[in-house]
């Protein structure tokens, strides 16, 4: 059978229904609760002209509406966007446009204000449902433009009834993904394929379920655990977990944003079992706060932390192992091209590697699989379901979306690598982020993960600067723990004791913060901005 995701949801809740589902600001709603409160929210969508397929876009940070708005469309069938909160007014023109946005579900202040700005210039918006107080400016537009403005809190007037179309599971999904490096590009997964990659035929430990009656017969035999998510829901790897969860029938504990003292408090007041975070971003800061209270508050429920999305160095990942010393410590390797393509770990060596796999390849530019060993570096190619392509982008999905000469598709994002002997993967980083000096390439994924084990460094990005001799040459932007800013030499230091030379950086820049989005990504366009206006040219 092919699975959908709302039906997922719904056989869930109908399975577990007086567990609780979402935990958010101190309100608790069972499964029961949260779908029926979803169902009323998508008859408010069809009551308001969202027809299955059309694209809805919410423009929200982390909140229960959040959720049921989510859950509410694919109920209906239609598509919901997900939108980085702190796009400027630009990218979220091209975003919602290129998107085909139909309908917006927008909340803070300051999101009605840019939206009030944008609107005239957003032809296929029809409907703006504000969660809240409406922003006057935003009333004011939306009258000029013709925009129909609905409560998103009137949800409860509406049916609680499961009288919805057949579903198929042919329904798209479509993830935007960050677009630190340029715009964003909408990845469209069906939801059966979205269901057996990135959620693992809802058994990351074994066969994909076969039917939902297996699927309801794994939630009711998983005891009730507590997940907090601390990344945003507009994120790839959080929609995804919080699928993942719901799957499970656990509870999803969630806060408005990233706020590692609360986290903390969670886990002492409420027994959070699960955490995850995206990298050294969120790592760093939540290990520091749990290091600060470790005297006053029992870890011992906490069974795994798990990052995805971003680099989690093992200088965070040891003191996690401090402070939770038996919890399972999970790197999750994957992309929004990809989904879940398993746990990736650091060797002794420093290197970045992926366990002997039947997902993966490692192929040249033919897509011809190369041999083992490591002078034979090439792409990593991602099996098994991947997405239909890029929204409205058949270059890139061509580009990226590929068959190989076995008939099998795959996924190939420019990743580097090289099948080891063992026959596992090691991971060397993007090619379009490879710094060529002087002949040499380096994949800055691999510095950087040495360039966080230093003591001084809090967070880091490595980029390229031009050089007239070598072309380019290797520079870090560092972000300095305490104030403790780290050298020039303390940095090279080091960077040798676990790099080959040429890939020791030869400039730092020391920033206050290092900039990432709201999810921890790198913002690799920002970085090489500052290091060219801060790195001394050199001949």
């Amino acid at each position: 059978m092919k699975f959908n995701l709302a039906t997922v949801f719904e056989t869930v809740a109908d399975t577990v229904p007086d567990r609780i589902a979402l935990s958010y600001e101190g309100r608790d709603l069972t499964y029961a609760a949260l779908d029926r409160e979803a169902t009323q929210v998508a008859h408010l969508f069809a009551a308001s002209g969202i027809a299955a397929g059309e694209h809805v876009a919410l423009y929200l940070k982390n909140c229960v509406e959040h959720v049921t708005g989510m859950v509410g469309l694919l109920k209906t069938r239609a598509v919901p966007i997900n939108v980085n909160y702190r796009y400027t007014d630009a990218e979220l023109e091209y975003l919602f446009t290129n998107a085909d946005a139909v309908g917006i579900v927008v909340e803070e202040t300051g999101h009605q204000q840019a939206l009030a700005r944008i609107l005239p210039d957003l032809p296929d918006l029809r409907t703006v449902f504000v969660v809240g107080e409406v922003e006057p400016a935003l009333r004011s537009a939306a009258i000029d433009r013709g925009v129909s403005m609905v409560d998103f809190g009137s949800w409860p007037e509406h049916s609680e009834e499961r009288d919805f179309e057949p579903r198929t599971g042919d329904e798209h999904y479509i993830l935007f993904t960050g677009g630190t490096t340029g715009y964003p590009k909408g990845v469209v997964w069906t939801h059966d394929d979205l269901f057996h990659k990135p959620l693992s035929g809802g058994n990351p430990y074994g066969d994909a379920h076969p039917d939902l009656e297996a699927l309801a017969a794994a939630a009711a035999a998983m005891p009730p655990l507590s997940f907090l998510i601390a990344a945003p829901l507009m994120h790839g790897a959080a929609s995804y977990a919080m699928f993942f969860y719901f799957i499970f029938g656990g509870r999803l504990v969630m806060l408005r944003d990233f706020d590692p003292e609360r986290i903390v408090d969670g886990i002492a007041e409420d027994g959070l079992q699960s955490l995850l975070i995206v990298g050294d971003a969120m790592g760093m800061p939540l290990v520091e706060e749990m290091e600060r209270r470790k005297d006053e508050v029992d870890y011992s429920p906490v069974f795994m932390v798990s990052s995805g999305g971003a680099i989690w160095s093992q200088a965070c990942r040891d003191r996690f192992r401090a402070i939770v010393p038996n919890a399972i410590l999970r790197d999750n390797f994957g992309a929004s091209e990809s989904g879940n393509d398993g746990e990736i770990t650091l060797d002794g060596n420093g290197n970045l590697r992926v366990p002997a796999t039947d997902r993966m390849l490692v192929v040249d530019d033919t897509l011809a699989e190369l041999p083992r060993g490591p002078e034979h570096v090439g792409l990593i190619a991602r099996l098994g379901p991947v997405p239909q392509g890029y929204y409205k982008d058949e270059e890139k999905t061509a580009r990226t979306f590929r068959t190989l000469p076995d008939g099998r598709r795959c996924s190939v994002l420019g990743d580097m690598g090289y099948r080891d002997l063992d026959g596992s993967i090691v991971f060397l980083g993007r090619g379009s982020q490879c710094i060529n000096t002087g002949g040499e390439k380096v994949y800055v994924e691999e510095v950087e993960n040495v360039l966080h084990g230093h003591p001084d460094v809090a967070d880091v990005l490595v980029v390229a600067v031009p050089d007239e001799r070598l072309g380019e040459r290797v520079a870090a932007v560092i972000a300095a723990r305490d104030g403790r800013a780290p050298s020039l030499d303390d940095i090279q230091s080091h960077a040798r004791g676990a790099l080959a030379g040429y890939k020791v950086p030869r400039d730092v820049v020391l920033v206050p913060e290092v900039r990432r989005t709201p999810a921890g990504k790198a913002d690799y366009k920002w970085a090489k901005q500052v290091a060219a206006e801060r790195v001394t040219p050199r001949r």
